[in-house]
């Protein structure tokens, strides 16, 4: 290796005797020091995305012995003498008329489909909504559809389940977000079904939608609503949302409003 050396330790035929020459540097040959490592190659960090197991922890619902508590909890709202026993309990997501996901405990009950909003965080009911199985006239089930200038759209299957023989809200109820005067509801599956295989029976649409329909017309055999024409009408068609910007379903579905998680150090 080269060493740095002061010129005048060269003596006087390096030229250090000369009083007003300013003494020089120069590199000489040195012995060869140790040997530095050869250049090491940085692979790339390989970063692992989130699987289902590990996102599942984050719904409250999903965690042990939440949905057992709920659904004993949730039975507290039946009325027998209104809706009769209990048949099945399903975990769903109901999509509103604005295209807003939420998640929903389902009971099918002798005479009425009770559609609750349950808090999995406080383990509390927070709203049940009601719905006579005989008043239940249409039942549709089919891919999700958008007008063709909407700029939030969704893909999937559903099953929308209409009453009191309306079959579109009014103007002004189509335009409000927060209306509870729409004449049907819609589901879709939870967005982890498939995750859990304790909790999936719950989740499954497709066994949702046998069994209602079994319930509606057994109701109408059994309970029917004066003066009306009886029966249930079973259809395959896409499911109608007239949202066109869909500003707000798209932060709410997006962030998972709609669900109770964990959202970094809180949940809500």
């Amino acid at each position: 290796m080269l060493q740095l050396r002061d010129a005048a330790e060269g003596g006087e035929g390096d030229g250090g005797g000369d009083g007003g020459s300013p003494a020089a540097a120069v590199l000489v040959p040195g012995e060869a020091g140790p040997l530095l490592p050869p250049r090491q190659t940085l692979r790339p960090v390989s970063v692992r995305t989130a699987t289902r197991g590990g996102r599942l922890r984050e719904y409250f619902v999903f965690r042990p012995g939440t949905i057992e508590q709920a659904v004993s909890e949730i039975r507290a709202v039946v009325l027998p003498a209104e809706d009769g026993e209990v048949q099945s309990v399903w975990l769903l997501a109901e999509i509103d008329h604005w295209n807003n996901e939420k998640e929903r405990l389902v009971l099918i009950t002798d005479w009425s489909l009770l559609i609750c909003k349950y808090n999995f965080i406080s383990l509390q009911c927070q709203h049940v909504t009601r719905i006579a199985l005989s008043a239940v006239d249409t039942i549709s089930v089919g891919q999700f559809e958008f007008p063709s200038k909407s700029l939030n759209k969704r893909e999937g299957v559903g099953i929308r389940i209409q009453w009191d023989k309306q079959s579109r809200a009014s103007f002004i109820n189509r335009w409000n977000p927060w209306s509870t005067s729409i004449p049907y509801v819609t589901f879709t599956e939870h967005p982890m079904a498939d995750a859990d295989e304790k909790v999936a029976s719950l989740c499954l649409l497709e066994n949702f939608k046998t069994q209602l329909i079994q319930a509606v017309k057994k109701a109408h055999k059994e309970s029917p609503l004066p003066g009306r024409a009886n029966g249930v009408l079973v259809l395959e068609r896409p499911l109608l949302i007239e949202t066109y910007l869909g500003l707000m379903s798209f932060i709410n579905n997006e962030a998972k409003l709609g669900y109770s998680m964990t959202r970094g150090k809180i949940g809500f």
